[in-house]
């Protein structure tokens, strides 16, 4: 799984490292805000895979093959709903973009050109979500890698020729994302119906609909649908405030955000693992493999943390040049490399916890934890220190994150204290 995660943020840093190449910040702002607000809608749909992992894990754990084809089609109907909707909502979404960013003519039109491409691979995005949760949820951790595998070469090999070749800048990348996704999509149902002929689950099981069914799925996704609405509010008033500040500094902002996103998707592939690992322990009704896997994770999750500190303290002003060859860019990049440097080890317990308690399927525990981290941990330091500008920002995030996984840590020792892992 870390694998598998790995491969994502290498996508979006192939995307910026061409961009960043055409010669103006202006093409890196506009890729940065457009692709913000797409990862904004499709993160938001987070929702779909953390559910699907949690509750599938479970039905795995009591070997409930019935239960294991109904999760699959009542969550693909889920997200096909949620697809269309956002599609249809999309022009709002667009004026929203100049709203809220307030970044100039040049940026604003790269903007919309990549959005307004991007946003119609909502149906595939979403149920791929879907797809790659049910794959989890039944231990099946080559097939997520083999998808991301095929996705982001898919991916990033139509990046170099629409935009390096084709000379098609923005609209380049997002045609290249666009397609992928629905390379993938393909790819994914021919995963999950072949694991699932091998694990004797009869797809075309009758009755799966269920008013009961669905209301409880839905309870389920609107709580960890909250969480990951407060996460991404988050991650977008840091691009959105960036952008009011300067294209220099959105753009760099953008840059460095990259780093970030290597380091959650690596710790992520050690959570999706807990989810699985936990959700069967659950199944189970299993207290001691619980705290076994809870623990086998931290040891990870440090070890990883340590790892990238490190690497981005020796390697990351390479790395920044790397991704883009505009001066001011890559200086003002530098002077808030050491907030990256630190972010891996102050969010690496977020990211397990989320894993541990998605497995728990303890979706309103996870909600409370952003809830109270985003208001006093993001926003709260942000409102004291916000004539740092720029440096108040990645304060603020860096104080998020590491609140995030104190609050799941405490509830979870609470939980365990009062024997009630498995309530």
């Amino acid at each position: 799984m870390i694998l598998s995660n790995i491969t994502v943020p290498l996508l979006g840093i192939v995307d910026t490292a061409v961009i960043g190449h055409l010669g103006s910040a202006h093409y890196l702002a506009g890729i940065a805000l457009g692709s913000a607000v797409i990862s904004i809608l499709f993160w938001l749909a987070g929702f779909l895979r953390m559910s699907t992992t949690g509750m599938v894990a479970q039905a795995y754990g009591q070997n409930d093959l019935t239960q294991l084809a109904a999760l699959l089609k009542r969550s693909l109907l889920l997200a096909s709903i949620v697809a269309l909707f956002l599609i249809a909502m999309s022009p709002l979404i667009k004026h929203a973009i100049a709203f809220l960013s307030d970044a100039n003519n040049a940026v604003l039109s790269e903007a919309y050109t990549y959005f307004s491409i991007r946003i119609f691979s909502a149906p595939a995005a979403l149920c791929n979500l879907v797809l790659l949760g049910w794959m989890l949820g039944v231990h099946y951790g080559r097939g997520p890698f083999y998808l991301l595998l095929v996705t982001n070469s898919v991916n990033i090999v139509l990046d170099i020729y629409f935009v390096v070749f084709l000379d098609w800048a923005v609209a380049g990348a997002a045609w290249a994302s666009l397609i992928a996704d629905y390379t993938a999509l393909v790819f994914a149902l021919f995963l999950v119906t072949k694991l699932a002929k091998k694990q004797g689950v009869v797809l075309s099981t009758p009755h799966w609909f269920s008013v009961k069914k669905m209301a409880g799925l839905l309870s389920l996704n609107r709580d960890i649908f909250i969480r990951s609405l407060i996460l991404q509010l988050c991650f977008s008033f840091m691009t959105f405030y960036g952008a009011r500040i300067g294209e220099t500094t959105l753009a760099a902002n953008a840059v460095l955000l990259n780093f970030l996103m290597l380091v959650s998707f690596a710790l992520d592939g050690i959570a999706y693992a807990s989810e699985a690992k936990v959700g069967q322990a659950k199944g189970q009704q299993s207290v001691s493999k619980i705290q076994l896997w809870v623990k086998i994770s931290v040891f990870w999750g440090i070890l990883f943390g340590v790892i990238y500190s490190v690497f981005f303290a020796v390697f990351g002003a390479y790395i920044i040049t790397l991704l883009t060859n505009v001066p001011e860019v890559i200086n003002e990049a530098t002077q808030y490399l050491p907030w990256v440097i630190a972010l891996p080890l102050l969010a690496m317990s977020c990211f397990l916890f989320d894993g541990v308690f998605v497995g728990l399927t303890r979706a309103k525990d996870m909600r409370n934890s952003m809830l109270l981290s985003a208001a006093i941990g993001f926003f709260g330091v942000f409102w004291v220190f916000n004539d740092w500008q720029n440096n108040g920002l990645w304060l603020a995030m860096s104080c998020f994150m590491l609140m995030r996984g104190v609050t799941l840590i405490i509830k979870y020792q609470t939980l365990k204290a009062n024997n009630q892992l498995l309530d």
